[in-house]
């Protein structure tokens, strides 16, 4: 994400002289970042996430910065002419991929949200958690710079949710911006570097931030030389035991993307252990967030 996004003193209405849904909006959306949006229905969260995917324009401020963006809407409009793979091609043409990378990528994605065995059916066919898995998989398509959720998670089914929340912690650690509403409290919890609420047309950030993330945890432990430190996707926490040994404990959605990086690098390190445990105790002195 080459440039922040920044909000100055945005107000959106939809008519001339109809209410304000939001006004004297500030806000910075910098690279990396994981920020959650709350407030109750009708509050103008959805329309604060369409100001920030930019399909819509503010009514008065202004809003700079463009990183590569992709939405999902609350609402995806599945009635398209398409297959699931087709549109995801066709997308991924429209993103500069060519149409053979296209074409694998949209088959990849399909895989991983368990959408693969209907890529082929035609897209008004499909049920509202299948044309959800479609909405997802477009967004991620062409690695955005800033992801934009809407209440992505609803109608998927739990693997495909545990997968967003892998796709969301891949996203961050390679440096992209991640902005998600969402109803369930619990969701990416202890997670986000900043919660903001919606109240009465304003944006404000919530003080009461949770420094340590909730369980459940996965404790990975993993040798190398002593002279090396592993590397970390946001929110990792570790501790040095012995030189050369590191434990290294992150949310179970993040788990995946860091033990990816840890084979991934060279030379690789030596993975001792995984372990999964609800509330590890972890000294607050150890912590890295990013």
């Amino acid at each position: 994400m080459q440039r922040a996004l920044r909000l100055d003193d945005v107000g959106r209405r939809y008519t001339i002289r109809g209410p304000w849904v939001l006004r004297g909006i500030d806000l910075t959306i910098n690279a990396g970042e994981l920020i959650r949006v709350e407030g109750t229905n009708g509050t103008g969260k959805s329309t604060l996430l369409r100001l920030l995917a930019r399909t819509e324009a503010p009514t008065e401020g202004r809003v700079s910065g463009r990183p590569r963006t992709a939405y999902v809407p609350e609402r995806f409009p599945s009635a398209l002419p398409f297959t699931p793979v087709g549109y995801l091609t066709h997308l991924g043409t429209v993103h500069g991929l060519t149409r053979a990378a296209a074409a694998r990528a949209a088959d990849d994605w399909l895989t991983r949200f368990g959408a693969a065995p209907y890529a082929r059916t035609p897209m008004t066919q499909l049920s509202k958690g299948s044309s959800q898995k479609v909405a997802v998989a477009q967004a991620l398509l062409a690695e955005p710079e800033l992801l934009v959720l809407d209440e992505a998670w609803t109608g998927l089914d739990t693997e495909a949710r545990g997968e967003l929340e892998r796709a969301v912690a891949e996203r961050t650690a390679a440096g992209g911006a991640v902005v998600f509403v969402d109803h369930d409290p619990s969701r990416l919890a202890g997670v986000p570097d900043a919660t903001y609420r919606v109240h009465d047309g304003t944006l404000n950030r919530r003080t009461e931030q949770v420094t340590s993330p909730v369980g459940p945890y996965v404790v990975v432990e993993v040798q190398g030389p002593p002279d090396r430190r592993p590397p970390t996707v946001p929110h990792t926490r570790a501790e040095e035991p012995t030189p050369g040994t590191y434990r290294l404990t992150v949310p179970a959605s993040h788990s995946d993307v860091l033990l990816r990086d840890l084979l991934a690098a060279r030379p690789p390190w030596h993975v001792l252990s995984v372990i999964r445990a609800d509330a590890p105790h972890i000294p607050h002195d150890q912590e890295d967030h990013r």
